[in-house]
């Protein structure tokens, strides 16, 4: 005998009844509600302003009906009531009362911007947009709001490699970069983005810049770096690398006496890439042990003993850990604090692994401008955001001098 069920029947997503949603609809509701309010606050308390006060007078301003608005989120088109009022001015009469939470012309928030902007940036049209946003916005979405948002975010874009960096008190550069695949000329071709984190002396990283370049050549750094000073970047007091020899003749040439940190992951890399698969293992621990020392005088000591092991044991893992000098090392010259966030570029690893993780999904990009406006605006729509680094408090303590004892 079939058992009686308590549980509704199925509904297939496709049937007409499906379409309804009491969850979202609530939840809509409440937004518009919650909008509403908020402007009505505001409203409020611009009345209620204690600087136009004068004495005998209980508010200032007057309010003076409503008006009905069209506002596209990423919750959907809504229409809401917005108060009107009339505020005094400071030379006498009165204003229309303008929001700050709501601006004038504002007909969509800078979450449904950022959605749509990253649908186009992922290598769809405007008619594509349009089509794969439309459930969610109900139809609000036309080519013609899809072209404003595109046009918007470019300026944005063109903005923001052309803003000034005078004010901003950099003393830290990390630099690294990585391959991508662009359509150009109708062929999936390679490129590299070279990405430019700064380090403020407050400790928060900064995007400084993101470049789509044919390779990582000394002249394809040179350029980014030489646009980053004209912009007025000052001189930092270290540099973070991942040891591209392009890399390092672009910053010698500009700053040969900054202190040059070589990032000890991609050294770590190198290192396995000398030595037979059986010898890993041990070749990580010895080079952890080193690397992962407690004091400046400990790394020194097990350097010596890694260089002597490994002459006998793996010349070619010994001479890949020489090729890299002092630089490997010139975390240590720093406070202890510090040396977590010196020792690699992971900084901007990470950033290139969320990238890469965002668009894995598209095995071309549109172009490569496109892909340099993708990787930043991930950042700019706060989709990523960083943290301050380790040991910032230090930051103004410039580098210790460095004398190495080289000797195995």
């Amino acid at each position: 005998m079939e058992k009686n069920s308590t549980r509704s029947p199925k509904t297939s997503l496709f049937e007409r009844t499906a379409w309804f949603d009491p969850i979202e609809t609530g939840v809509r509701e409440r937004v518009r509600g919650f909008i509403e309010t908020m402007l009505e606050e505001e409203l409020t308390m611009a009345l209620g302003r204690g600087r136009y006060r004068r004495d005998g007078e209980a508010a200032v301003g007057y309010r003076h009906g409503s008006r009905h608005r069209q506002i596209l989120g990423s919750f959907g088109p809504l229409e809401i009531t917005v108060p009107r009022g009339r505020i005094p001015r400071p030379e006498g009469g009165t204003a229309e009362w303008r929001s700050a939470a709501l601006p004038r012309y504002a007909r969509m928030t800078k979450q449904a911007e950022a959605l749509i902007a990253a649908t186009y940036l992922a290598g769809t049209n405007t008619r594509r947009v349009k089509r794969a946003l439309g459930a969610l916005f109900k139809g609000a979405v036309g080519k013609d709001v899809v072209s404003r948002t595109w046009r918007k975010v470019k300026a944005d874009w063109e903005g923001w490699n052309r803003r000034s960096l005078a004010d901003d008190d950099i003393v830290r550069l990390i630099l690294d970069g990585t391959v991508v695949k662009v359509r150009l000329d109708r062929k999936a071709t390679n490129i590299s983005l070279l990405v430019v984190l700064g380090v403020r002396r407050d400790g928060q990283k900064l995007l400084l810049a993101v470049k789509n370049m044919g390779g990582e050549s000394e002249a394809a750094w040179r350029g980014v770096l030489d646009d980053l000073i004209a912009r007025g970047m000052r001189t930092p007091d270290l540099l973070l690398i991942d040891g591209g020899a392009g890399l390092e003749r672009a910053l010698a040439s500009l700053w040969p006496n900054v202190p040059t940190q070589r990032c000890t992951v991609h050294k770590h890399r190198n290192l396995l890439a000398h030595a037979p698969e059986a010898l890993h293992e041990e070749v990580t621990a010895d080079y952890n042990d080193m690397i992962y020392a407690e004091t400046s005088a400990e790394v020194m000591r097990r350097r010596r003993l890694f260089l002597a092991k490994w002459r006998l044991k793996c010349r070619g893992v010994a001479d890949s850990l020489e090729e890299a000098g002092d630089r490997l090392f010139t975390f240590t010259r720093l406070p202890q604090s510090q040396w977590r966030s010196a020792r690699t570029t992971n900084a901007v690893e990470r950033l290139h692994e969320e990238f890469k993780r965002r668009i894995k999904t598209q095995t071309v990009l549109p172009s490569a401008e496109t892909a340099a406006m993708l990787f930043w605006s991930l950042l700019a729509s706060g989709q990523i955001s960083m943290r301050k680094v380790d040991g910032w408090q230090t930051l103004a303590e410039p580098p210790a001098s460095m004398h190495l004892d080289l000797v195995a």
